[in-house]
């Protein structure tokens, strides 16, 4: 028995990303879950992924998030229950606390096979539950970038009322770092490049706005809209192209988030200013098991619901990702499976 699926292709590319089919996965075993896959969302890692930009096997089923319905439970299963509806974590082995040395090798979707199919068998702890309220369109856009601004604002660093945070760009993480951080109370500062997007970021409660090909020099507006003092947190998602305004933009002793993929694989960086300012600049890759617990508890509290941009079909997976990569959409693009 087999289930519609997707493979990446050899080579990589988007041509070659076509509709494929899986084995069925069957019934759990002990400690297992099986659960009907009804969504995914797109990140850069699996549009690198999908591209060839990270090696992946001829053949892996990629996509990292998948969000859905749990059909059955193996013996020993004690966190859920047929009927329950689920989102994926993005490293199984990475429960709480530190990292393991195995939790970058086991990404679904790259380094193991991930959730552009209909359904899957893992062992529990490999989901957690869903926002109450939630649709699996909902819930699968939390997995990566919804966790990734919840770490950079709230573990990584201490985002308080009266904190100021900085933005750049409306993608996933972005947008949902906006939501995050005025849901705690904190001023926001947004980019982009795009007045329209920038009205919509407004929209969602952003604080002040720069067009960044208006004003190249951001990081010196971000310092006089803070009246010379800098902002606490920069969400940097540009990497080497914008990490020397971000460090200009945050103030002495501030946190600079480098996200994951997104912000490139190599650059120059002003170490005069990173001393000079005593930055905290640090690389961050999505989180734990506990940490998405704690951010689903967060975004029930607030009633925060995410800001999904399109909607596509799982065979028109390598579709969504030229709608991506065309940069014209706000928010999620989610995969509807």
């Amino acid at each position: 028995m087999s289930q519609r699926a997707v493979r990446v292709g050899s080579p990589a590319t988007l041509d070659t990303l076509l509709p494929a089919t899986a084995e069925d996965p069957g019934q759990p075993g002990v400690g297992e879950i099986r659960v009907r896959l009804q969504a995914s969302s797109l990140n850069f890692h699996d549009f690198a992924v999908v591209n060839g930009l990270i090696p992946a096997a001829a053949g892996r089923i990629p996509m990292s998030d998948g969000a859905g319905v749990v059909e059955a439970v193996g013996d020993g299963v004690t966190q859920f229950k047929v009927g329950d509806p689920v989102v994926s974590i993005f490293f199984p082995d990475w429960i709480d606390g530190s990292p393991p040395a195995s939790a970058f090798t086991r990404v679904p979707g790259d380094g193991i096979d991930g959730y552009a199919r209909e359904a899957v068998v893992t062992p529990e702890h490999w989901f957690t539950r869903a926002p109450a309220g939630y649709s699996a369109a909902e819930a699968a856009t939390l997995t990566c970038a919804g966790l990734t601004a919840w770490r950079a604002l709230f573990v990584d660093d201490a985002v308080r009322p009266g904190s100021t945070v900085l933005i750049q760009g409306s993608g996933g993480v972005s947008v949902f770092a906006l939501q995050f951080a005025k849901a705690a109370g904190a001023r926001v500062i947004a980019t982009s490049s795009s007045d329209a997007k920038l009205e919509r970021l407004k929209a969602l409660g952003a604080d002040e706005l720069i067009n960044y090909k208006e004003t190249p020099a951001w990081g010196m507006k971000a310092l006089e809209l803070t009246g010379g003092a800098g902002v606490d947190c920069v969400v940097e998602i540009g990497g080497a192209g914008t990490l020397d305004q971000s460090m200009m933009a945050t103030r002495v002793g501030g946190h600079v988030a480098l996200i994951g993929v997104l912000a490139g694989f190599a650059g120059p960086v002003q170490t005069a200013l990173l001393m000079a300012k005593n930055l905290r600049v640090q690389g961050l890759t999505v989180g734990s098991r506990q940490q998405q617990l704690d951010m689903i508890a967060g975004i029930e509290m607030n009633g925060i619901k995410p800001v999904i941009s399109d909607h596509f079909p799982l065979e028109n997976l390598a579709d969504a990702f030229r709608h991506q990569a065309a940069n014209k959409h706000f928010g999620k693009i989610v995969v509807d499976i």
